[in-house]
This record gives C-alpha cells, sequence and structure tokens, in this order.
C-alpha cells in the first residue's frame, strides 16, 4: 500500500511530566485539565493519554469529566489506538447531554474501527445538535471524499476549516480531496497549511513526509495528472484480455512503450514498479513516500515518480503518479512484482473470470446484479462484512489470495469460541509475517453471502491500518473474488458479485 498524503501521528518518545506531586496539594482538576490539552497541542499524545486517563480516575465534575474523555480519545486516535480509542469515544457519546464536539469524535473513533455506516450516523447527530461543529463537518468530508463525492465533500472540508482553522487535519482532508481531484497545486497548498498546524512542524515525521509529498506533487506542475490521450482518449469504457496464474490476474501492460506484465492488484493505492522495471522503462524517481503492508518491515520509505506514458491495450494515459519499489526487500521467495489498479486512475472496472476480460471504465452502464455491497475508496476499497457476526470492513484485494483477518478481528471472534491455530509462512509486500496462523473455521457474511466454517488466514495488519487510518478487519482476495463476475463501480459506490 502506498502511502498518499499524511498519516496518523507517530507516538512520542517523550517521557512524561507528572501531573500530581507526592506530598504536595492536589492540584484543581481545570489545572490538571489545561496541561493535559497542553501535551496535545505540544503533540505529546502519549503523554496525553495518561493525564487524561489520571483525571478519569478521579472523582470529577461531568463538565471536565467530558471534556478529559475527548481529550483521550482524540489523543489514543493519535497514538493509532483504534481499539482503545473505540471504546473512549463509545463512552464519551453515551455521556447524558453529550456535546456536538463529543459526538463528532465519538463518530471519529467509529471511522477508526472501519465502522462507517455508525460513524455518519455519529457526525448526523452532532449536526443536529450545532450545524457548524467543524469536526463533524471533517468526518462528513471524509466519508463524501470515499464515496467518490467530491464536490460535497470540498464543501464539508471548507466549512470545518473555516470554523476551526487551526486544527491540523482538516486541512490535511483539504488536501486529500484537491489530490483525488486531480488539483495538485491546491493539494501542495493545503498540505503546506496542514504542515504549518503540526507541533513540532520542522522536525516531525509527519511533516518531513508531508513535505516529500509536496515536492511528489510539484513534479507534475504544468502537467496534467493522468491525461486521457491518443485515439481512444474519448471513449467511455476499454476491454483487455487477462491471464489467471497461481492465483493473480495479470495484464499487458506498456510503461513508456516497453510491455510488461502486471498484477492486477486493487490493494495497491498506485501503480506499482520494481526497482528494475522503473530503471529499464526511464522513471526516475521523484520523492520518497511511506508505505505499509502485511509483513515483519511494517512501514518502509519507498520512492514515488512519475510514469510519462501508460498503455492498457487502447486506455493511454500521460502523467501516471507511481510508486517505485526501492529499496527493494530482501530475503523474499519471488521478487516484488509490477502491479497496476484502474481505481488508482479514477476509472470503474469489472473482472470477467470466466471469459478472462478486464473492463475499465469511466462509468459503468447501469446494470442489474445478483449482489451488491457498498463500497468505500478512501486509499484503498473497502466493503463492510462479519466474522462471527462481528462487523468489520474488508479491503477488497484482487492481487491478494485469500480471505484473512488481523489479529485484532481474530482476538475478538475467537474469544468467545476458541479455535485451533495452525501456523503459516506468509510473506507480503512488507516481508514475511512470522506470526500469521490459520484459523481453520470461522463464518464470514458480506450481505447476504454466507461463508460458513471457512478457513481465514490471520495477518499482522497493525501497519497499513496506522496507515490509513482505520482498522482493517480483514483483506478479501482471490480465492474468494474468481468465483464471481467482479465490479468495483465508483459512481454509484458499489462492489457488484455476480
Amino acid at each position: 500500500m502506498g502511502r498518499r498524503g499524511a498519516i496518523v501521528p507517530l507516538i512520542s518518545l517523550l517521557v512524561g511530566v507528572p501531573i500530581v506531586v507526592t506530598g504536595q496539594a492536589p492540584i484543581p482538576a481545570d489545572v490538571q485539565l489545561q496541561r493535559a490539552d497542553g501535551l496535545v497541542r505540544d503533540g505529546r499524545f502519549s503523554d496525553a493519554v495518561n493525564a487524561y486517563r489520571h483525571l478519569l480516575v478521579d472523582g470529577t465534575a461531568d463538565g471536565v469529566r467530558e471534556r478529559a474523555r475527548a481529550g483521550l480519545t482524540l489523543s489514543l486516535l493519535r497514538t493509532g489506538d483504534f481499539a482503545g480509542a473505540r471504546t473512549e469515544g463509545a463512552r464519551l457519546g453515551e455521556m447524558p447531554g453529550a456535546s456536538a464536539a463529543s459526538l463528532a469524535l465519538y463518530g471519529d473513533s467509529l471511522w477508526s474501527s472501519g465502522l462507517f455506516d455508525e460513524a455518519d450516523r455519529a457526525y448526523d447527530s452532532s449536526l443536529g445538535i450545532d450545524p457548524d461543529e467543524p469536526r463533524a463537518h471533517h468526518g462528513r468530508a471524509r466519508s463524501l471524499t470515499a464515496r467518490g463525492r467530491f464536490e460535497a465533500a470540498l464543501a464539508e472540508a471548507t466549512q470545518a476549516v473555516a470554523g476551526a482553522p487551526d486544527e491540523a487535519e482538516f486541512h490535511h482532508m483539504l488536501g486529500v480531496i484537491y489530490e483525488r481531484q486531480r488539483r495538485f497545486d491546491a493539494a501542495a497548498a493545503a498540505f503546506g497549511e496542514y504542515i504549518a498546524r503540526l507541533p513540532d512542524h520542522d522536525h516531525s515525521p509527519t511533516a518531513l513526509w508531508t513535505r516529500a509529498e509536496i515536492r511528489f506533487l510539484h513534479a507534475f506542475d504544468r502537467l496534467t495528472p493522468i491525461e486521457f490521450s491518443g485515439p481512444g482518449a474519448t471513449r467511455e469504457s476499454w476491454t483487455v484480455p487477462i491471464r489467471v496464474e497461481k492465483g493473480k490476474v495479470l495484464v499487458r501492460v506498456k510503461v513508456n512503450g516497453d510491455p510488461l506484465d502486471f498484477v492486477l492488484d486493487t490493494g495497491a493505492e498506485q501503480t506499482v514498479l520494481s526497482l528494475d522495471a522503473a530503471a529499464l522503462r526511464g522513471v526516475s524517481p521523484v520523492a520518497y513516500t511511506e508505505s505499509a503492508g502485511v509483513g515483519d518491515a511494517g512501514r518502509r520509505s519507498l520512492q514515488v515518480g512519475r510514469i510519462g506514458r501508460l498503455q492498457v491495450g487502447d486506455l493511454d494515459i500521460r502523467n501516471v503518479p507511481c510508486l517505485i519499489k526501492n529499496p527493494p526487500l530482501g530475503h523474499l521467495p519471488t521478487r516484488e512484482p509490477d502491479s497496476f489498479s484502474p481505481l488508482a486512475l479514477g476509472l470503474s472496472m469489472t473482472i470477467d473470470y470466466a471469459r478472462r476480460e478486464l473492463t475499465m471504465a469511466h462509468a459503468l452502464p447501469p446494470e442489474v446484479h445478483a449482489t451488491e455491497l457498498p463500497l468505500r475508496l478512501y486509499r484503498l476499497a473497502t466493503v463492510r462484512g462479519t466474522v462471527n457476526g462481528k462487523p468489520m470492513s474488508f479491503v477488497v484485494d484482487t492481487g491478494g489470495e485469500w480471505i484473512s483477518i488481523s489479529h485484532l478481528s481474530a482476538a475478538e471472534v475467537s474469544s468467545a469460541t476458541p479455535s485451533r491455530r495452525i501456523p503459516l509462512r506468509v510473506y507480503g509486500v512488507s516481508g514475511w509475517d512470522k506470526d500469521a496462523f490459520l484459523l481453520p473455521s470461522v463464518e464470514v457474511a458480506f450481505d447476504a453471502l454466507h461463508l460458513v466454517r471457512t478457513p481465514v488466514v490471520v495477518l499482522n495488519l497493525t501497519a497499513p491500518s496506522a496507515l490509513l487510518g482505520f482498522q482493517v478487519g480483514g483483506i478479501v482476495g482471490h480465492s474468494f473474488l474468481s468465483k464471481y463476475r467482479v465490479t468495483f463501480d465508483l459512481q454509484r459506490s458499489v462492489l457488484a458479485l455476480d
């Protein structure tokens, strides 16, 4: 998974300053709260977690308690503790007379757990109390972006920034929307405003990564990103043949005129080139970005570049952002594959496994499907599913092989019904996952589709979850998808299975 935009801020390594000193008179709760809020402003989120927890242990007034729990929820989100944030966020949202700001934070905690529909309802409840609540507008902007409604998302994000101009993440959301609209100059400006409002904006890792993102965006100055060209530029759809080998869908792609077999991979945010492929085809790196995936490397630094011309059949596109796998991983049984995702180009797609065809389109024609699942595309395509009745979000990954779930999901679904665990040797885009194992019998459901006593692979998805900003419950790969004709309809925000 390539990194686009900034990540959840990293956990502070600073040692916390105690708030209460033994032998001295207790410090008033409102003073402790101010100190805890100050830790948040300084970006010392781990220390803030401890400070807010101390306030919640003591018997404090309801007003202080709500503010402390709100600060705790926000700090847990900042440290990437999504499970903890969901617990505290639920307590916050259930407080009698919870404010609009508290309900919006509750929505953020639900979003971070991959419960997007529930998050939308919390944002609506927040705006029902205060129509101007900035965090709720920010949440709506993020949700609309995931459904491809960029103009409406931009209006919500603009209102969030107007209501809280010093909130860094609201500016970042603006940048994400502009980038999805391919307005790279505007995106770079918004990310610059984001950096200016970060704690320690001169040296923090988040600021450094975002500056690299801005350099990458500026590499498209005076160019049209993802520009459809050639004789097929005016067409609405393109159909090309595919091959299926060893659980991978392969499609022939030309990079700067040179053909190469690519893995069709909706689990990649961008077109991905190996270091050798980029060098041989004249694709130069522009900057570094942060990537994350399955494997013991977790997060890794990779290069980003610009493909001058990319062709898939009659589809001909100029100025395509790409990820370059440099530095490459060592000690893997196969080389890192080159991969291609039409979704990264803003195209809907249908994979017809039976006919061995891939269709890509600006807009797919209306069609009645056997099964339709709500689809959200926020960096990666996700659908709602359940495992042993527990709801979670699954990444739809045509480049993956199995149905898999995260360690956190496995702990939730197997605690009540212990299951045999079979160790596995698994490697992903970030190396070996040495703790992977197989749960041989769980119930997985996607709406009316029920898979009873299905084996699932349990993977460490902590790093990709932190990078995406929400807990990835699992991954749906080739073993499930290949049984269907699969359609990713971005205009309707639907994953269709026939």
